[in-house]
């Protein structure tokens, strides 16, 4: 691993995709780091408040004493501070830089933000609407995976890039999500590009021991979010 000396900490939350979005990022660019496990609904410690005074959460790497924030921040900076150890997530042609920038940002700030009312809907056509949004959003990602990716196992080509870690640190509640719900997202059937995409991704040994098990999500979800 690289960088040992360089004092990488990462406050971080086992169950945040943020956060396993970045614990990828760094294995994959074989940076040596500290995880440090954060209580992040009371009793926030000071380091993390000292850090991220701002929002207050996780994911925060901590490089030489400077903490970064945010995680699609976080990824980008890894791959420029560490530009010289593994391969590169984002890729170097501006044109599919600025394409996998824009589609992990629709992941997160539109496709995410539909997909988790999934589980809260209120009535049986509240959720099947919700799906139904959900789904129309998960095609698109399967078109440009055609259009601009096609032929190779990953959104990155033959290595793991920015828009598979944006995208696939969301798989393991992704999975708890159609326990739960008893919806299949990705069905091979509707979105067989993205199915294996998804099995690829998720077979890779760094994402797959980085992932939380799917029960384990779940029994998670239960104790945390629903009514006491």
């Amino acid at each position: 691993m690289a960088a040992s000396g360089d004092e990488v900490k990462l406050l971080g939350a086992w169950a945040s995709p943020y956060v396993i979005r970045v614990r990828i990022a760094l294995e994959l660019k074989e940076v040596s780091y500290e995880y440090l496990e954060q209580e992040i609904w009371e009793n926030k410690s000071e380091l993390l408040l000292k850090s991220n005074p701002v929002y207050k959460k996780v994911p925060v790497l901590i490089h030489k004493d400077r903490p970064i924030c945010d995680s699609a921040i976080i990824l980008q900076y890894i791959d420029e501070a560490w530009a010289g150890t593994g391969p590169s997530i984002l890729p170097s042609d501006p044109y599919e830089r600025a394409v996998a920038l824009f589609w992990a940002s629709y992941v997160t700030d539109t496709w995410l933000s539909t997909t988790k009312k999934i589980i809260n809907a209120s009535t049986e056509k509240e959720k099947a609407e919700t799906v139904e949004q959900s789904l129309v959003g998960l095609s698109l990602l399967e078109e440009a995976y055609e259009k601009s990716f096609k032929g190779k196992p990953f959104f990155g080509g033959d290595n793991i890039g920015y828009l598979d870690i944006a995208l696939g640190c969301f798989l393991g509640w992704l999975r708890a999500l159609e326990k739960i719900s008893g919806i299949k997202l990705i069905d091979r059937a509707k979105l067989p590009l993205l199915a294996e995409w998804a099995e690829h991704f998720g077979a890779v040994a760094t994402v797959e021991k980085l992932i939380p098990k799917t029960d384990k999500l779940v029994e998670y979800y239960t104790k945390v979010h629903q009514p006491k």
